[in-house]
């Protein structure tokens, strides 16, 4: 089982940029999705996460109306869109599977994950 996350890089503040997280192995349709970061000497933070059958969406609040999660259950992929980045959203971002299915509303607390990706480093330059 793997989740593959991808789309990182260096973007300058105010640029976008689509992270994906593909998974392999197993489906995860019938689980919540989330994504969270962790930034140089910080702890992992959650970014967003959206319910199995993308009926609701949360955000952390200094993501909202800046980040756009969604997902595809027929690709087994779920995206991050993030436009107007900031330097401190500059992190390694993951995704991560929930543990339990069909939770509703989706958890910001990554202990609730049992699933995670391998990270992707977004670096926002000033």
């Amino acid at each position: 089982v793997q989740l593959q996350a991808s789309g990182g890089g260096l973007v300058q503040a105010g640029g976008s940029l689509r992270l994906s997280c593909a998974a392999s192995g197993r489906t995860f349709s019938s689980y919540a999705m989330g994504w969270f970061r962790q930034g140089h000497g910080n702890e992992r933070e959650f970014v967003a996460g959206i319910t199995w059958d993308s009926s609701s969406t949360y955000y952390a609040d200094s993501m909202k109306g800046r980040f756009t999660i969604s997902r595809d259950n027929a690709k087994n992929t779920v995206y991050l869109q993030m436009n107007s980045l900031k330097p401190d959203d500059t992190a390694i971002y993951y995704c991560a599977a929930d543990r339990m299915p069909r939770r509703r509303p989706v958890s910001p607390i990554f202990t609730e994950y049992n699933f995670w990706g391998q990270g992707t480093l977004v670096t926002v330059s000033s």
